[in-house]
């Protein structure tokens, strides 16, 4: 059979993942979240923390946050789940075959700046080792080198993305605890205990405000993974004719729920301990000028590990299946893959880091509003259903006005705008606004003048998928594509 070349929307590599074609595991999913947990940023809002608030105070809200954020993250999963497709895909109902674009391309820009920033975070830590090792210092070289490993890794699929965290979170899990320990006891001997130690304690209220910016900054900084989780997602493994939302989802719910929530907590701990033991949320920085022989190497692996499992997981396969998606099938994943990457040298983030974490914060309040978007389209107006033939045609009920869905666009100006407002609260600021605009926009407006099938007919088989026991198969022949345009 011919692959459909006329129609972008048909990109071989954005297809439904059909039930056989899911390959990651519960253990698997666990073992990634482990790995994307595991970053700068996290070892950062735990520095961050104890120079206001106690140690345990940070971990307790670092507990509420990550766990809230997981909630969200595995609602918005099920869309893979049962229907195996991808965000860039499913945007296409809210936003429009067309306005879908818009939305998933500054996300997909944004999680190329992660990698980018990420990226030289790790080569510059890398260097440094080398440099006390061998006496190399190049770290432009080693910002290069590291990203090219890591796009090749991504470009391989999402099943070489997995064994990579199971293969790499058991190493970063033993040497984040000596990591720990090391710090603490450093801590100890210049008369700090890190639990109870603060650099400048606040009282009263401001102590409730420092607890709730670190609860809602961890909620904040997964925000963009809470929108884009279904093109990881569609690719877990989960039962067909399971009717049980939580044992349909359980592969998402375990590491969303347990894994992120406990592996970020820890983290926190490492970064606090960094920061009270030697005045920088970076423990590698701390650590290494203490370190000498092996445990340099030790350290060197740690580096590679843990920014390499974050961003080929949390920010390499989501901004691909966008590039994907934006390109058509002349922009195959393994392409797309590549984009990203360049997109996140492009940006040189060693000349934008002054305001690189601004701007990303910025992009996740904006970004916030559409996953409560995407909860509303998906769990309170379509009930789960979706028509998802139609996601694939030009001129299907998703065409909408010149291709774009005004609802969405509408509710997401409005939520993102409110977030930036509010940058430490971003997240659920946005979703709040984003998903009551979108729910009165599109229900009393948008769908009285376009209507939805599955929410006209809310029929299960039609248009529920694994729940069902339905693969969802989208028909790419060149000629048949062309009559079902004739003949709409």
């Amino acid at each position: 059979m011919k692959r459909n070349t006329g129609n972008y929307l048909k990109s071989p590599d954005l297809l439904p993942i059909t039930h056989k074609e899911k390959s990651i595991s519960t253990a698997g999913f666990f073992f990634m979240w482990i790995g994307m947990s595991v970053l700068l940023a996290t070892f950062a809002i735990g520095a961050a923390g104890v120079q206001s608030i106690p140690l345990g105070w940070v971990v307790t809200a670092t507990f509420i946050g990550s766990l809230a954020i997981g909630i969200f993250i595995t609602l918005i999963g099920d869309i893979g789940i049962e229907h195996g497709i991808s965000f860039p895909v499913y945007m296409r109902a809210p936003f429009g075959i067309i306005g879908t674009h818009f939305p998933s391309i500054i996300r997909a820009v944004s999680a190329s700046f992660w990698f980018g920033v990420n990226t030289y975070f790790g080569a510059t830590a890398i260097s440094v080792i080398l440099t006390i090792l061998y006496g190399f210092d190049n770290w432009f070289i080693c910002f290069l080198v590291f990203a090219l490993f890591q796009l090749i890794n991504t470009a391989l699929g999402i099943k070489w993305v997995e064994r990579f965290a199971e293969i790499s979170v058991p190493f970063i899990v033993i040497v984040s605890i000596w990591m720990y320990s090391t710090l603490s006891s450093q801590a100890l001997e210049q008369g700090k205990n890190v639990w109870t130690w603060v650099e400048s304690p606040v009282s009263g209220v401001a102590t409730i405000t420092a607890f709730v910016v670190v609860v809602f900054a961890n909620m904040g900084f997964w925000a963009t993974l809470g929108a884009d989780i279904p093109t990881i997602s569609r690719h877990i493994k989960a039962p067909k004719f399971e009717r049980n939302w939580f044992k349909r989802n359980k592969g998402t719910l375990i590491g969303s729920v347990i894994a992120l929530p406990l592996t970020g907590c820890f983290m926190i701990m490492v970064g606090a301990a960094s920061f009270t033991a030697a005045s920088t949320n970076n423990p590698v920085i701390a650590l290494q000028d203490s370190t000498t022989g092996w445990m340099l190497w030790v350290l060197l692996i740690m580096v590679i590990l843990t920014q390499w499992s974050t961003n080929i997981s949390a920010n390499l396969v989501p901004a691909s299946a966008i590039y994907s998606n934006a390109g058509g099938p002349k922009v195959s994943y393994g392409v797309a893959v590549f984009i990203a990457g360049i997109v996140g040298i492009v940006i040189q983030p060693w000349n934008v880091m002054d305001v690189i974490l601004t701007a990303l914060l910025i992009i996740g309040a904006i970004l916030s509003s559409i996953t409560g978007v995407l909860f509303v389209d998906y769990y309170v107006l379509r009930k789960r259903r979706v028509n998802v033939h139609d996601l694939y045609k030009n001129d299907g009920q998703y065409y909408y006005w010149k291709g774009i869905n005004v609802a969405g666009f509408l509710s997401w100006i409005i939520g993102g705008g409110v977030a930036c407002l509010f940058l430490d609260f971003s997240f659920i600021i946005g979703f709040v606004v984003g998903a009551a605009a979108y729910y009165v926009l599109a229900k009393y407006w948008w769908f009285k003048k376009y209507n939805q099938n599955e929410i006209e007919d809310p029929d299960d088989e039609k248009y529920l998928g694994i729940t069902v026991g339905r693969d969802w198969v989208i028909d790419t022949d060149v000629e048949l594509d062309k009559k079902d345009d004739a003949a709409g």
